[in-house]
């Protein structure tokens, strides 16, 4: 959700009147009894939205489902620019003005509304907690009577917000982790967790860090030294996660069918990049999949299976990016240029992102 209980309250003290769709937080667990006690509109989507000046969602909306919002409305959303052309310049033509959370800077100053790395964190979190839930044995090392079991072995593929927590959780769980990425400043950040750093020595373009803090994608020596190094290593390993995304572009692949097939029957493989094209060969979106013995689990959406914790998370977002900006004689947000211009899509008719826009 885009609203709880708790921001709805906080926007109220800035000045608005808030209003929220019937059934909205129910997969959430926040009944709508919830929100009529915290002074919440609450009726069908199509009548709270009507003369509406600000929209809040989790994925941007069709447009038709904006009907009778203010003229040149605030929709602030998840909007994936890069895959949803089509979808920004109907904003565009409706005259709405389109904010993309997705595309909030990696600055200071807008940490608190950085809607990927909270989703992200649950992300990482969740995929770990779902790989051991599949695997046939247990994750810590256990010495009894009857004899030793050995610690799961977890190596994680993508060292950001999702790749650290899932280094984190698997740690806590007892596995032996290892972690790789193509940025050579996370081996601290890997070593630091108590993980073992697994990385291409020797070869040009090791740094890989690209715009944002997100990596870059690599050159053609580079990813053939990569691949024989994963090789080597992936067949030692109980569970994978893969973690790597390039804004913009689809998921680098990461993990093929030949080393799938190397790896021992019952592993696990949880691909956290399967919406983007998936970092893993085979993976397929909201299924699991067996190739050769091993499991692959693909979910578009893996924080939403921690619906109350992301809603939380990600309404926190959605409301301090707001209050940051709020104007309180214009009664709505005054966007500044680096941040503003990083997440604005559209306004007065047209596409007014640079990078939409190329």
């Amino acid at each position: 959700m885009a609203l709880t209980p708790e921001t709805a309250r906080k926007l109220a003290n800035l000045g608005a009147q808030v209003a929220v769709e019937a059934g909205a937080g129910d997969t959430a667990a926040v009944p709508d009894e919830d929100y009529r006690a915290a002074g919440v509109e609450v009726g069908p989507a199509d009548q709270v939205v009507r003369g509406a000046g600000i929209v809040l969602a989790v994925q941007a909306p069709a447009v038709d489902r904006l009907k009778g919002v203010e003229n040149g409305a605030l929709v602030a959303a998840i909007f994936d620019p890069y895959q949803q052309a089509a979808l920004v310049s109907d904003y565009a033509v409706a005259g709405l003005e389109a904010v993309a959370m997705d595309l909030m800077p990696r600055i200071t100053r807008a940490q608190s509304m950085d809607v990927l790395s909270s989703q992200a964190n649950l992300a990482g979190y969740k995929a770990v907690i779902a790989a051991a839930d599949t695997f046939g044995r247990a994750f810590p090392m256990m010495m009894t009577a009857a004899g030793t079991i050995q610690a799961a072995r977890v190596f994680v593929m993508g060292v950001g917000v999702a790749g650290l927590q899932a280094i984190a959780t698997a740690r806590r769980l007892g596995a032996q982790v290892s972690a790789t990425d193509v940025r050579s400043a996370t081996r601290e950040q890997i070593l630091s967790l108590g993980a073992k750093p697994v990385f291409v020595e020797n070869v040009a373009g090791i740094e890989g860090e690209g715009v944002g803090g997100y990596a870059a994608e690599m050159g053609e020596e580079y990813r053939r030294a990569q691949a024989q190094l994963v090789s080597t290593h992936i067949a030692k390993q109980d569970i994978v996660i893969t973690t790597a995304l390039i804004p913009g572009r689809p998921a680098p692949r990461l993990v093929t069918d030949a080393q799938i097939a190397s790896m021992k029957p019952g592993s696990v493989i949880y691909d956290l990049a399967v919406a983007q094209g998936g970092n893993v060969e085979g993976a397929r979106a909201d299924e699991v999949t067996e190739r050769h013995g091993v499991k692959i689990i693909g979910y578009s959406n893996t924080a939403a299976r921690l619906a109350a914790d992301a809603s939380a998370l990600y309404a926190r977002n959605v409301y301090n990016f707001l209050a940051a900006f709020w104007d309180k004689e214009q009664g709505r947000p005054v966007l500044d240029e680096e941040i503003g211009d990083a997440v604005r899509l559209t306004r007065g008719g047209a596409v007014v992102n640079g990078r939409e826009r190329g």
